[in-house]
């Protein structure tokens, strides 16, 4: 059996990489151990199919045997990029220093790198998939959908099944759980991934409004589809998703503000995170997934909004949101109310 070795750099932590999926609900990620990940997924050069089980090294060393068809040097390429392996983390400790608040979330998830999904093909596939249905519905159709039209791969003598090539999404005419609408996007999706529109590398090296712009051209995909793929399919790193919801609900309560951010305020409070915004967006949303939401504001908020060049304007705003609930105190669910996406989870 093949094997890959990948060396972080800066901090890594394949354990909290691990406990970060188990909780992500639309990987239905369940553990076999601690100390290992076992991943299958189309490659995204030739779209054969790959698994890996990966473990960490006491010196820190990713490596990971590999199981499938799939081109090794692409399924290295494409594992660094799924666990962060390919940015230079050295710097994501230095955020902590300008932000109390993320030092305080990093302390908590030492070695934290957001895992992606395994493409931007199979994060746009989500977004499709979980469109105005629940989370939990939407991750047991995806998963259904690889067990029964991906492919399987054995690895270390376990049986994993990948996520649907895009060559056989293509010929997609109904699956439970989807409607025609759906199916009709997904087949979309296949083509534009066949047609090498969906490259994770090419949506990284263009700057962040014209590769959103080139994904809102896909059928099924808005402004927040747009942003999950750029920022959870193609891992780039400094992503702020900015039609996140529960993002701006996450700052609220992490920096102890009175109301959600507006746009100017949650890119202001963004600023410091750079060049790892998508990090510690996803960092925010992991404290309000049910693990930390109810401890109350970050460890660093007062002294976040002590040093913030926006602290005045942030304090009105509180004081300005504490009347309005006195005042109404229904108007402001009403308003900030909105369909939306199952898949904003």
């Amino acid at each position: 059996m093949s094997r890959v070795c990948l060396r972080p750099e800066g901090p890594f932590s394949l354990a909290t990489s691990i406990r970060f999926l188990e909780g992500f609900t639309p990987a239905a990620y369940q553990s076999q151990s601690d100390e290992t990940l076992d991943l299958a997924f189309p490659v995204d050069d030739d779209w054969r199919t790959a698994a890996v089980r990966v473990r960490q090294r006491d010196d820190g060393v990713v490596e990971a045997s590999v199981g499938g068809d799939g081109n090794l040097d692409a399924v290295r390429c494409q594992l660094a990029r799924i666990l962060g392996l390919d940015v230079d983390g050295r710097g994501f400790d230095a955020v902590g220093d300008r932000d109390p608040v993320v030092a305080g979330l990093q302390a908590r998830q030492p070695g934290f790198r957001p895992v992606a999904f395994c493409s931007p093909y199979e994060a746009a596939a989500w977004t499709i998939i979980g469109e105005r249905i629940h989370m939990a519905q939407a991750a047991r159709v995806k998963d259904d959908m690889a067990r029964r039209l991906g492919q399987s791969v054995m690895v270390e003598g376990r049986k994993l099944h990948a996520f649907p090539s895009p060559a056989r999404l293509r010929r997609l005419d109904s699956f439970p759980g989807l409607t025609q609408r759906k199916i009709g996007w997904l087949r979309a999706l296949a083509e534009a991934a066949l047609d090498c529109r969906l490259r994770a590398g090419d949506l990284r090296s263009v700057p962040t409004g014209v590769a959103l712009a080139s994904l809102q051209r896909l059928p099924g995909v808005g402004p927040f589809a747009a942003e999950l793929v750029l920022a959870r399919g193609a891992a780039h790193p400094d992503v702020l998703p900015a039609n996140e919801r529960r993002l701006r609900l996450a700052v609220q309560h992490a920096y102890n503000l009175g109301t959600a951010p507006s746009d100017e305020q949650l890119a202001a409070v963004a600023e410091p995170w750079r060049p790892y915004r998508t990090w510690v967006s996803v960092l925010l949303r992991v404290r309000t997934s049910g693990r930390g939401a109810a401890d109350g504001p970050a460890p660093g908020a007062s002294a976040y909004v002590t040093k913030s060049r926006d602290a005045d304007d942030l304090r009105r705003d509180d004081r300005r949101g504490r009347r309005r609930r006195e005042l109404h105190p229904r108007t402001l669910t009403v308003a900030t109310a909105r369909p939306r996406s199952q898949a904003d989870n």
